[in-house]
């Protein structure tokens, strides 16, 4: 398939497909943390943020399963390697054996923060392109994401 099938052209489209594999790249290093995060969260928030980690991981990961199909989509192939996501991400690594459920929070809300940044930019792309179809896509997954970040901000709220 190419970009003309889906009444898109070829050069409005390349940096869609970049930017949509860089956004790939990064959830699952988000999606990774995410898991860490449900596996190791101990403490007296153990079973609210279990079952919350829980929701996030299984959501970012029908996110990066949408992208690359959406990448597809476009006739250009997704990243698929983990040393193309690990190169590719902003978001970096972290251990998440013995962190503090709030600290695993705080990392939480800034992968978000970064993934919003790069989904506004994503946007504003797809606006160019007249890919109305990835702009829906990457609204939804923005929209998910600030009512999460919202949650998150409300949970370490200490005032």
């Amino acid at each position: 398939m190419n970009a003309k099938e889906i009444s898109l052209e070829e050069k409005q489209v390349k940096p869609v497909v970049d930017h949509l594999n860089d956004l790939l790249a990064n959830y699952h290093i988000h999606y990774q943390k995410l898991r860490g995060c449900h596996w190791n969260v101990k403490g007296k928030s153990f079973f609210t943020l279990h079952l919350k980690f829980e929701e996030l991981y299984t959501a970012a990961l029908t996110t990066i399963d949408e992208l690359a199909e959406r990448i597809l989509t476009l006739g250009k192939p997704p990243y698929s390697s983990f040393a193309d996501y690990i190169s590719k991400s902003q978001l970096k690594e972290v251990n998440t054996i013995g962190m503090k459920d709030t600290a695993m929070v705080k990392a939480l809300i800034e992968d978000m923060a970064t993934l919003i940044a790069m989904e506004r930019e994503i946007l504003e792309i797809t606006a160019n392109a007249g890919d109305d179809g990835t702009n829906d896509m990457i609204n939804r997954f923005m929209q998910f994401k600030e009512k999460n970040t919202w949650m998150l901000r409300s949970f370490n709220d200490e005032d």
